[in-house]
């Protein structure tokens, strides 16, 4: 398992971070989405490393930004 850091921008409540588990969630390997709302922090667990347009594609379809 392999576990990646993100920042991601514009998350505001609940239904912000569940909206992003959600959409990364979804993503071919992952196991597990953390997200912390008050840093923005997402913690991604996946079975091999995801590249970052990944994990990117997946934050704006959520309706946010990932901080590169």
């Amino acid at each position: 398992m392999t576990q990646s850091a993100y920042v991601v921008t514009g998350m505001t409540c609940g239904h912000c971070v569940a909206s992003v588990k959600e959409e990364v969630g979804e993503l071919p390997g992952v196991r597990d989405v953390e997200v912390d709302l008050n840093s923005g922090r997402v913690l991604v667990t996946s079975e091999g490393v995801l590249a970052p347009e990944q994990v990117e594609g997946a934050v704006q379809v959520a309706g946010y930004q990932l901080v590169r």
